[in-house]
């Protein structure tokens, strides 16, 4: 059989331009999620963007310029969608380059098999197995649903691509149309950001709360990752791990042994993951590791699934909260800085979760031009997007102190949000409070 792939992958295997040239006037195109975006075939396409109309060329967390987005950044000929923003997109979206696509990340698979047209669709993989199979690597997140939903497929093999364990995490010789061999390239690494003294004690406030068997989702950030290194040098044990985004930290906490999953409801004694992206290092551990598993966002992200296991922790980044408990994670007003991912779905799940706690990370101010503002604020700021809604905030972080919200009323979460504001800014949201009827009169 091994020998029968060969012969098919000989006929399907073509050049880059050769399945750019298939993309029409009027075509949805897919990219894929990061890692698993290609490259040669972005480049033939930027060549052809000029020859082309109102063509859409859809992605997510670009890791790399994409060149055909370059190629025409007045969008004439191409128009560019992401549903969460990378830093790259972030910058592409401030010159008008890119649109953003809403959705709760669990959602997708679904939302592909239903809703969403794919007429070119071109993912970056690892060679064929020797069962005929195009592993996914660290990007399985929805493309599983991508390969049966494109009327024409190609992958672009990269021989540096980790090849992963788990659920849905390839797509077979026979499913392909076409094969773009694109040798061994380098991986794009995503920085492991350094902490700071404010992220330190924000870590230093959630580490306590989270006892030995937990179950952890870790997201994307300095804090999140903070608590990781605090917990790989405690005393706590037998962890567990089931999330969204497999990052650096989650490898640290491995090797110092706090990580064994021998409590988890499902994948006990494995690592549940739907993408990566971090360091070579978090790519060779993750590369044909049994202890970590791959699966789709379906099967890591949806609420229902994230409850079955017990004491879920949930931790992750926000920008912004008002004094009601809205939590703004994905813009500053107007601007679209990232995207909903997969916050309030785990949320949910870990207060679904017996014994489950979420928290939501942030410092008390920022800077900005000079400027220093706060976080916590009376009211969310203009056209800003609520990522959590009030009703589903549990926990609120900041080096001030730590806060459960769950239970109080307006004026109590009121004035335990402005104990985390930063002093400077308490006198002030306390008459905005009571300005604003947030809290009452009454001295009760």
């Amino acid at each position: 059989m091994a020998g029968s792939y060969q012969e098919e992958i000989k006929r399907k295997r073509v050049s880059a331009e050769e399945v750019a040239s298939r993309v029409k006037s009027g075509d949805w195109v897919e990219y894929g999620f990061g890692l698993g975006q290609p490259d040669r075939f972005d480049q033939s396409l930027a060549a052809l963007v000029p020859n082309l109309e109102r063509v859409k060329l859809r992605a997510c967390l670009a890791m790399r310029p994409r060149a055909a987005a370059e190629a025409d950044p007045e969008g004439r000929h191409l128009a560019y969608y992401s549903w969460y923003f990378s830093g790259l997109e972030r910058k592409m979206c401030d010159r008008g380059m890119v649109q953003h696509i809403p959705m709760n990340f669990g959602e997708a698979p679904e939302c592909y098999r239903n809703f969403i047209d794919v007429d070119v669709a071109c993912l970056k993989t690892a060679p064929m197995d020797e069962h005929g199979f195009f592993n996914f690597g660290p990007s399985v997140t929805y493309h599983k649903a991508i390969t049966e939903r494109a009327k024409i497929l190609a992958v672009e093999t990269d021989a540096n691509m980790p090849y992963v364990y788990g659920l849905e995490n390839g797509v077979h010789i026979s499913d392909v149309d076409f094969v773009i061999d694109g040798g061994a390239g380098t991986l794009p690494e995503l920085k492991n950001p350094s902490v700071d003294a404010v992220e330190r004690k924000v870590a230093e406030l959630i580490a306590p709360e989270i006892s030995s068997g937990a179950c952890l989702q870790i997201g994307i950030g300095a804090m999140p990752n903070a608590v990781c290194e605090l917990l790989a040098g405690s005393s706590i044990s037998d962890l567990g791990i089931h999330t969204e985004m497999f990052v650096d930290s989650i490898v640290s906490l491995y090797q110092a042994g706090k990580v064994s999953g021998a409590h988890k409801a499902f994948n006990r004694y494995q690592m549940s993951y739907t993408f990566a992206a971090g360091s070579k290092r978090m790519y060779d551990f993750i590369n044909r590791n049994p202890a970590c598993f791959a699966a789709p966002v379906d099967y890591t992200n949806l609420p229902h699934r994230i409850m079955l296991n017990d004491r879920v922790v949930s931790i992750n980044n926000t920008a912004q909260i008002d004094l009601t408990g809205q939590a703004c994670s994905e813009s500053a007003g107007l601007r679209h800085i990232s995207g909903t991912g997969g916050q309030l779905q785990f949320v949910r799940g870990a207060f679904a979760s017996s014994g489950g706690k979420s928290f939501l990370c942030l410092s008390s101010v920022y800077e900005r031009e000079g400027r220093r503002a706060s976080r916590i604020v009376a009211r969310i700021a203009e056209s800003n997007i609520v990522t959590t809604p009030r009703t589903d905030v549990m926990y609120v972080v900041t080096e001030y102190g730590i806060v459960n919200l769950k239970g109080k009323s307006v004026p109590d979460r009121a004035r335990a949000m402005i104990s985390l504001a930063h002093p400077d800014f308490r006198e002030e949201l306390e008459r905005q409070a009571r300005e604003y009827r947030l809290i009452p009169k009454s001295i009760f």
